[in-house]
């Protein structure tokens, strides 16, 4: 089943949006672990950058990536870049192979393409639940947050955390019943 994601002319989502394409870096920290490496949690640093990359009349397409990851892990985490596609009501995850060409060819449509549900990682009324085999999706708006939560019953989950007028707020993934993942928090500027 797709969903195809509407937007009007003056398309801003309140979750993920940009007064301008210049790149907006904030702090985060919490820990993360790995069962071959890391003996329980430990600290975990990053900066991340928001950038939108592209506007169109009905949205608008950003990068976020994860810089100067930084722990006492013995081999330092990478994660990888992630390219969200925001109209006035979703958040969609653009998960191609080739993210940066895929958000070229996307920037030139005169209107949103159909996504998946499972492609949903933000709305901005209400609920959204969604299952694929084993994986269960909630989407839920409380107050000025967005919660993504993506569960498996073999332990691995995702969930990221978007707070309005401010963009992503969170991000945690793991695999496995604690094999490997992290826990990054925006850490407020002063």
């Amino acid at each position: 089943m797709s969903i195809f994601a509407t937007g009007s002319v003056l398309a801003a989502n309140s979750f993920l949006d940009a007064k301008d394409d210049k790149p907006v870096s904030a702090n985060f920290k919490s820990t993360e672990w790995n069962d071959e490496n890391i003996d329980g949690e430990i600290p975990l640093t990053a900066r991340v950058v928001t950038t939108r990359i592209a506007k169109m009349s009905w949205g608008s397409i950003f990068k976020i990536e994860y810089f100067d990851l930084k722990s006492k892990a013995p081999e330092k985490r990478e994660i990888r870049p992630d390219y969200f596609i925001a109209t006035d009501d979703r958040i969609i995850l653009l998960n191609e192979e080739n993210n940066d060409e895929a958000a070229k060819k996307i920037a030139t449509m005169d209107k949103p393409p159909a996504f998946e549900d499972n492609d949903v990682y933000g709305i901005t009324t209400g609920h959204f639940k969604h299952q694929v085999v084993n994986w269960e999706t909630k989407v839920d708006v409380k107050g000025d947050l967005c919660i993504y939560d993506s569960t498996h019953p073999s332990g691995h989950f995702k969930r990221i955390v978007w707070k309005k007028g401010v963009g992503l707020i969170q991000y945690d993934s793991g695999y496995g019943a604690m094999k490997d993942g992290w826990r990054l928090k925006r850490v407020s500027s002063k």
